[in-house]
């Protein structure tokens, strides 16, 4: 059969969407771009925030369409949506054909087939990912509550069951180099699990009830999939978990990090290596050092920190205080010179005042991240949070988001003008959407898709492809990209 995937949310979700694509094509089905020629479609779900389960739901419904006027004989919804909505899901919208949530990934095969016990009562591109945000930062407003909200007015409001529904066991799943994977990436980078789940209580996020408790791969299994992954042509592999820093430490393997990164810095045909999603309390000295000493290891910090008032953060359960985390990031600039930092806020969380966001306005200021981006708080059911007054008004959570961006988007303008001139190597990521002639890039500083890029113009755009090196020289700025030509 010919099979369709939509993939929507995080790295971490695009990286169950290959593991299925995966599956579906070791079982001897066939992969198709084209919605309307699909004999059976699959949406990957996410459901962090009202915005990401809206999208979800949109995106089943339109797929769904499909069973009306196309090739599509089953629909399949799978992921965090599925996680969390199961009974709802196959109760209102009844042309769903099975649901499998972020434990099932190996099901789909089955699913496929009919033969899933998971099955129902009876924007990868197409296979294609979620919309990605054209601003280096990520813009997510936080609509009014709501499962079903679409064009065919077949919304029924948010479910009063609180967290997962189904009576489900927390998912234990965990893909490992012996699985099978389609990249959905372009072919020079790939996103890599180093673990799964997680086992923090934020007030503000459901994930640990949707991706069950941490638990880490092997190193020989993430090195196995690594080598793979170079042979194929990947030339940078962005390490991914919901706390990459806590890696080994559900295994008892203190230092774990540090020594894989040291292995995957002796991985042949592998360039770049980036660790995404770290952790505030769990960075510790042995993973700074191998960040400082292997060539390969971007010096780059992901460090989703939340935000700096110490009110809001002790609200938010989170680790640490304006304070501690001053310390620690003056500790991780002087044991890694050099490294680009990005963080992530969230706005508007129940009970924060101006002076919270005053707070955290001087924070960003005086630490001058490479990297900033800012969501609004979204009041989620089967979090702690959900139990507190969602005080803030959705158009003041608006302005306190658009007050921070609009903060580092200055910050960065000044820093960009003194880079003029600068010489530097970038990997090429292909052409730009905006003009034939000009190529898109990234500096080691930059991931991709969540931060800024390099334009290369006066260049001959044939004579480079994805994946290729350049070095070139920085000559002018837009915003939070920089322009650039060969050298």
């Amino acid at each position: 059969m010919k099979i369709g995937l939509i993939s929507l949310g995080c790295p971490k979700n695009l990286v169950d969407s290959e593991v299925m694509l995966g599956l579906a094509r070791q079982a001897g089905h066939e992969l198709t771009r084209d919605a309307a020629a699909a004999d059976v479609i699959v949406v990957n779900t996410c459901a962090f925030i009202d915005s990401a389960k809206q999208e979800s739901v949109d995106a089943i419904l339109e797929m769904a369409e499909h069973k009306k006027d196309g090739a599509c004989r089953r629909l399949i919804v799978t992921g965090c949506l599925a996680e969390r909505y199961r009974d709802r899901l196959r109760a209102e919208i009844p042309e769903i054909d099975a649901v499998l949530g972020t434990g099932q990934v190996p099901e789909i095969v089955g699913a496929i087939s009919g033969a899933s016990s998971h099955a129902g009562a009876s924007p990868l591109t197409f296979f294609k990912t979620g919309t990605r945000p054209q601003d280096p930062e990520p813009r997510i407003p936080s609509p009014p509550p709501a499962l079903a909200r679409t064009a065919r007015e077949r919304r029924r409001g948010t479910p009063k069951r609180q967290g997962r529904e189904g009576g489900e066991p927390l998912p234990d799943y965990l893909y490992d180099a012996e699985t099978p994977r389609v990249l959905a990436t372009p072919s020079h980078y790939a996103y890599v699990k180093v673990a799964e789940g997680c086992d923090y209580a934020c007030a503000f996020c459901i994930i640990p009830t949707l991706r069950g408790h941490y638990r880490s791969r092997s190193a020989g299994s993430i090195v196995q999939e690594a080598r793979a992954l170079a042979a194929r042509g990947v030339k940078e592999l962005l390490l991914i978990s919901q706390d990459t820093t806590f890696y080994g430490v559900d295994r008892g393997e203190r230092g774990a990090l540090a020594a894989l990164l040291r292995q995957l810095n002796a991985v042949d045909g592998l360039e770049w290596i980036r660790l995404l999603y770290l952790y505030p309390t769990t960075i510790d000295d042995g993973t700074l050092a191998a960040m400082a000493e292997c060539h390969k290891v971007c010096k780059y910090i992901d460090l989703p920190l939340q935000h700096a008032s110490n009110p809001v953060l002790k609200r938010m359960k989170r680790p640490g205080t304006r304070q501690t985390y001053d310390r620690l990031l003056d500790r991780i600039r002087a044991r890694v010179p050099g490294v680009a930092l990005r963080t992530t806020f969230v706005v508007g969380f129940p009970g924060e005042t101006g002076h919270d966001v005053a707070e955290l306005g001087r924070f960003v200021e005086d630490q001058a991240f490479e990297h900033v981006g800012v969501f609004t708080y979204s009041h989620e059911e089967g979090t702690s949070a959900y139990g507190l007054d969602d005080s803030v008004p959705a158009s003041a959570k608006r302005r306190r988001r658009s007050r921070i961006m609009s903060l580092q988007k200055r910050l960065v303008g000044r820093r960009q003008k003194g880079r003029l001139g600068e010489r530097v190597r970038v990997l090429v990521d292909g052409p730009s959407d905006d003009h034939d002639l000009v190529l898109k890039a990234r500096l080691a500083s930059q991931a991709p898709d969540i931060d800024a890029s390099v334009f290369l113009t006066d260049c001959d755009p044939s004579a480079y492809r994805s994946g290729d090196f350049a070095e070139v020289e920085i000559i002018g700025a837009r915003a939070y990209d920089l322009i650039a030509r060969p050298t």
